[in-house]
């Protein structure tokens, strides 16, 4: 070859070598959101978006590759539910590193799960489970936990002497708020504290959570009647209280799940809410992409992650940062624990 090509021939090589470099495609992530009408699963959205923004910039500094976010919003309603398995599918074919998803329903996206599976696509869900098909991780909040810390605490509130009247707002389609009422349940049992369940209702959206307000106070429509509530979020929740407050019900106490500000409030403000075990919104969306991240990269992850709930009571407000976090250091519970320390630490555990 002439001397006066081969410095000519290196540098079309080399720079050939950095244009391809720099044209590496972003890791596609396929993203399947469930409602943005329920405050918390916004907030969850923040944080998960908000790391994609710090998984990038990193990445420009030259840290991991990029990562491009193909997003779907299922909506509210049992439209929801079909909407998501056809969204599901569409990713299927699209053929992304990972796909993200909060499924809308336990069991509805068990076959499209089966056909990332057979494609090869892995899958992580957050917020509820996928019931058929493999996970290749589930993150969540420690819904159980949930559950249980606010049995724990109203048995503390509560005489052992007098059964407890009791309703639950409860939603049996998902995980999350089965888990939720397990967990209530557990406690009260494991607290000596008597109880009979009146009636249970359904709701997890403000709708439902109208309905049912209504059908309680048709049902139950005596002051003293009814004790205790338990409503699993407080998507339904906050409009149970509502409409409990306005038709001067304020004798029943409700014990909730989320952390919505205005939740928390009611607290503040004694306005029939004791207690509500918060999740960390932002921190386990976050997780979630952290994790689907890692696996597309090919890394090893835990199979699944238990993100800790907060027990917001009038006593305890004060160290709660909101759903965005960040998760706060462990301090003692005031009042009567088996397991008087909370702790803040994400756990992993055998699926």
């Amino acid at each position: 070859m002439n001397r006066l090509l081969k410095p000519f021939v290196l540098v079309v090589l080399l720079l050939g070598f950095y244009l391809r470099a720099d044209a590496a495609e972003p890791l596609r992530i396929g993203v399947l959101y469930w409602s943005m009408n329920i405050p918390g699963q916004v907030a969850m959205r923040k944080g998960l978006e908000a790391e994609a923004e710090r998984i990038n910039r990193a990445a420009a500094r030259g840290k991991g590759p990029a990562i491009t976010l193909l997003p779907s919003v299922a909506g509210d309603g049992q439209e929801a539910v079909s909407r998501q398995r056809l969204q599901m599918r569409e990713l299927v074919r699209q053929k992304p590193a990972v796909i993200i998803v909060q499924p809308t329903d336990n069991a509805a996206l068990a076959e499209p799960l089966k056909e990332a599976n057979k494609a090869g696509i892995p899958v992580v869900a957050y917020d509820q489970y996928i019931s058929g098909g493999t996970l290749a991780a589930y993150i969540t909040s420690d819904n159980y936990q949930a559950g249980y810390l606010n049995g724990e605490y109203l048995a503390s509130r509560v005489s052992p002497h007098k059964s407890l009247n009791l309703v639950l707002v409860e939603y049996p389609y998902i995980s999350s708020t089965v888990e939720r009422v397990n967990g209530f349940l557990d406690a009260l049992a494991q607290y000596r504290i008597p109880y009979k369940i009146l009636k249970t209702y359904k709701a997890v959206e403000p709708v439902s959570g109208r309905q049912a307000a209504e059908a309680l106070l048709r049902d139950f429509p005596a002051r003293g009647t009814v004790d205790l509530i338990f409503t699993v979020n407080d998507g339904g929740g906050l409009a149970v209280v509502d409409s409990l407050d306005k038709a001067g019900r304020t004798e029943i106490m409700v014990a909730t799940v989320d952390g919505d500000p205005a939740s928390v409030q009611n607290i503040r403000k004694k306005r029939l809410t004791v207690v509500n075990s918060a999740q960390f919104c932002g921190p386990l969306g976050a997780q979630a992409l952290t994790t689907a991240y890692q696996i597309a990269q090919g890394k090893q992850v835990a199979r699944q992650q238990l993100v800790p709930v907060f027990p917001i009571t009038r006593e305890t407000m004060v160290r709660y940062p909101g759903w965005l976090g960040p998760i706060p250091q462990p301090f003692t519970k005031p009042w009567p624990s088996r397991q008087p320390q909370w702790n803040g630490a994400i756990r992993s555990t055998p699926q």
